[in-house]
């Protein structure tokens, strides 16, 4: 996990800054600017739209009787989606694009599902059944 965090410290802002800094000697200055403020409107907009795509489709299942299980992963995808598109440079929003695309969604929910169910076989996460309270 340290490992993890320090990449995302060190490593990735300094990739953006490399290929910002590419992306200026090609385009120029003007048309890098531009083109990271059309990545981040885009992405807040369909952030928003599949946020609320997901949330709806939650309410549905959970009124049907059922587990919004596929719907809250697609919630924490488009939640870290939205947060990568608030960095600026390409790298992130690229990512934050992924996330936030249907298709592309769902390689990243299989990847979370089992990142989660690896961390319950190691017994770092304790499910609680909340009918009785028991583990």
């Amino acid at each position: 996990m340290k490992k993890l965090l320090l990449l995302l410290l060190i490593v990735v802002p300094t990739l953006e800054m490399i290929v910002i800094l590419l992306s200026w000697n090609f385009i120029g200055l003007f048309w890098t600017i531009i083109l990271i403020i059309l990545t981040g409107v885009l992405g807040a907009w369909l952030a928003r739209r599949e946020g609320l795509q997901a949330i709806r489709k939650a309410q549905l299942r959970s009124s049907q009787g059922q587990i919004p299980g596929s719907e809250i992963l697609d919630g924490v995808c488009i939640l870290i989606g939205g947060i990568a598109l608030l960095a600026p440079g390409f790298i992130t929003d690229t990512l934050g694009l992924l996330l936030l695309i249907p298709q592309t969604r769902e390689m990243f929910k299989a990847l979370l599902q089992r990142m989660y169910e690896r961390m319950i076989q190691a017994g770092n996460v304790y499910v609680l059944n909340t009918q009785n309270g028991r583990r």
